[in-house]
């Protein structure tokens, strides 16, 4: 594929030109701005000053080779908001709970700090790229960048792909939990159970509602998603630390009970590592898209300043939080081996812990995550389908790349995403088990769209990426520890997908146990095919030449 960067077509060629020389012209305030560091107060004010010279987001946004088409809004809680809803703790920690205690009892704790530490070091390397290239479609652009050609292209598609059976996937957790605070929501049959035919169309009906709501809240524009969003999360991260401190309150033991090997039903793969891996599928489930901030880059005020912040904001709320939610569960479960926590969950701890009343409040709030967990991943999709037929990299890519003159907003990717996220539902009621497994592989296909990112950085940081000319003013860079952390981030990636997609007997037949495997490879495939087909964008282009660039580094 050709690099908006370096190709395009004469007639741009005087605009960037202007572009250009207003950066070099504010060259003096750029260098004043790295030599007081983004962490003082002059530092901020410089930014200010810089911003009125003319250095406008739209004028760098040319210099990376497309023009304003998006409403730029956003400021940092916005972008904050995007991330964290996505990884949205109160809604995966409620639904994969019993999935780390069912495998690994109370030592599953301590595979939680481990995922986190590992997903930190791709967080800090994804915050490093995205600062460098804010534009939207994050994992899409920063792939081909670092990767061109079929690896950058196809690190966009594997998220896509994983976006879009997120959605759904978030959806269908509403089925877990609006019965469970009133029966009314049970609207066919009465069994609430998702592996149940009643409890399944159900969660169809209820999950195919929500992303209605998302993709019209969508479709309305960035302003009005962008209010939801921030409420929604307010209350999330309220509702988390309330929910925190009313369990530490109720706690029934000491935090060293994640010290002890307890359990509740014996563990199908045993008390060893062989159990601890398949416990750490659940950290590994919660702790990813947390790249989102970066889709909603061309709608950020500041972007190369806000979206690193915003990513690594975060991943550490998501990882702090939910770690001390888990170790407040596991001080306040009734009992640690009656198997309640094993087949429950959370809900049971919330609900026996807090009492029916308080504990549906919890879960009110609970529900109110689901709702803008689906918004953000579905927000995130929208713009990398966006961002990719924009560059004609996708079928359909003149009607996906149009924005409403009205609302300034890709309104028909957020369409697709939604129809398709619907049609992904209707294979839960189907067959419940194909949903979950479709799901596992969501999560596999996502990671792996980070490693293809974080390895193609890797292979350009030995060549002397970013290089001593670095990056323009306030540019997020991991200075002298970039290579230490992007090896960690490239390791620690080949290992978590290393577990995800090894095959685990637990009763299912073969193909069941290889989906995941089976699934990425059938993705990978009908990428390249769609690559093939679509590899000669058509997408608007701005010629510049790559810009000389003074880095601001936060990591010395």
């Amino acid at each position: 594929m050709r690099d908006p960067i370096s190709t395009g077509t004469p007639d741009h060629r005087g605009a960037a030109g202007a572009a250009t020389a207003a950066q070099g012209a504010l060259g003096a305030g750029t260098a004043a701005q790295g030599a007081l560091g983004p962490g003082s107060a002059a530092y901020g004010a410089l930014g200010a000053g810089t911003a009125a010279q003319g250095s406008s987001d739209a004028d760098d946004l040319a210099r990376l080779g497309y023009r304003q088409e998006l409403r730029r809004d956003l400021g940092s809680l916005s972008a904050f908001a995007a991330g964290f809803s996505y990884v949205s703790i109160l809604t995966t920690v409620f639904q994969l709970f019993v999935i780390g205690y069912a495998f690994g009892g109370t030592r599953f704790f301590w595979t939680w700090p481990v995922v986190f530490l590992g997903q930190l070091a791709v967080a800090l390397n994804l915050a490093e790229v995205g600062s460098h290239y804010p534009v939207a479609g994050s994992v899409y652009q920063w792939g081909r960048r670092v990767s061109p050609g079929a690896p950058g292209w196809l690190a966009g598609w594997l998220k896509l792909v994983g976006d879009v059976v997120s959605v759904a996937a978030a959806a269908i957790a509403l089925q877990a939990i609006l019965p469970s605070v009133w029966g009314g929501f049970q609207l066919l049959g009465g069994d609430p159970s998702l592996t149940s035919r009643d409890g399944a169309a159900n969660a169809v009906l209820l999950g195919a509602g929500l992303v209605a709501l998302t993709t019209a809240i969508n479709m309305a524009g960035v302003r009005a998603m962008a209010w939801v969003n921030d409420v929604g999360v307010m209350a999330e991260l309220g509702g988390v630390v309330l929910l925190i401190g009313a369990l530490f309150l109720h706690a029934v033991r000491g935090p060293a009970v994640v010290l002890e090997p307890l359990y509740g039903p014996s563990p199908p793969l045993g008390t060893g590592a062989a159990g601890l891996l398949a416990a750490a599928l659940m950290p590994a489930y919660v702790l990813y898209g947390f790249d989102s901030a970066g889709s909603l880059a061309e709608e950020t005020q500041s972007p190369r300043r806000i979206i690193p912040r915003a990513i690594l904001k975060a991943v550490v709320a998501s990882g702090v939080g939910g770690a001390l939610l888990l170790l407040a569960a596991l001080m306040a479960a009734p009992s640690l081996t009656d198997g309640r926590l094993a087949t429950e969950g959370l809900a049971y701890v919330v609900v026996s812990a807090l009492g029916p009343t308080l504990g549906k409040v919890f879960l009110v709030d609970v529900a109110l995550a689901v709702c803008v967990c689906t918004l953000a991943i579905q927000t995130g999709a929208s713009r990398l389908a966006f961002s990719m037929a924009r560059d004609g990299a996708l079928p359909c890519a003149p009607a996906l790349a149009r924005v409403s003159p009205r609302t300034k907003t890709p309104v028909a990717p957020a369409i697709a995403v939604g129809a398709l996220a619907c049609g992904m539902l209707v294979v839960n009621y189907g067959e419940a088990q194909l949903f979950v497994l479709i799901t596992e592989t969501a999560v596999l296909l996502v990671n792996l769209s980070y490693l293809l990112v974080t390895a193609g950085m890797l292979l350009r940081r030995l060549r002397g990426w970013p290089g001593s000319s670095g990056a323009p003013a306030g540019v997020f860079s991991l200075g002298r520890a970039g290579l230490a952390l992007n090896v960690a981030a490239v390791a620690w990636g080949v290992a978590l997908i290393a577990n995800i997609a090894w095959p685990r007997r637990d009763g299912e037949s073969t193909w069941m146990e290889y989906f995941p495997v089976i699934g990425v490879a059938g993705t990978i495939a009908v990428g390249l095919a769609v690559f093939a087909a679509t590899q000669r964008p058509s997408g608007e282009r701005v010629a510049v030449s790559p810009p000389r660039e003074s880095s601001a580094s936060l990591i010395s």
